[in-house]
């Protein structure tokens, strides 16, 4: 298994905690369980820091609950996940297709070059085996 993984902050020597996620085409900043893998474009934060996020004016917090246990996010979580923050910004659920052409660069996207979809469909969710 992987090393543990650190709070993004400067200077903090905390474990990570949680995954915060910018949504810009919406204006929102989720933050919810440590994501299954380190991803570019999201920050892992401790407990600590979790707790005291404070994002731009004018955007919105989406802070999903924080099992005790850690648990990997099944597809209906990870769906569940990307209607909340559409319905959190007002904006209408989009099709599945069209999810990956909405700028969410997130823990929800596979890594280049992964094959997880069936030939000729466009995925956005990474598939985990046991």
């Amino acid at each position: 298994m992987g090393t543990m993984r650190m709070c993004s902050r400067s200077g903090c020597r905390e474990a990570a905690a949680a995954t915060l996620t910018y949504v810009y085409a919406d204006s929102t900043a989720v933050l919810g369980p440590l994501a299954t893998f380190a991803e570019p474009h999201c920050y892992d934060l401790c407990t600590l820091h979790a707790g005291r996020l404070s994002v731009p004016r004018g955007w919105e917090v989406l802070r999903l609950a924080m099992p005790s246990t850690p648990t990997g996010p099944g597809p209906d979580d990870l769906l569940a996940l990307v209607d909340a923050v559409r319905e959190a910004a007002g904006t209408p659920a989009a099709e599945p297709a069209a999810l990956g052409q909405r700028g969410l660069k997130s823990a929800l996207e596979p890594p280049a070059g992964a094959a997880t979809a069936a030939p000729g469909r466009r995925s956005h969710l990474r598939i985990l085996r046991d």
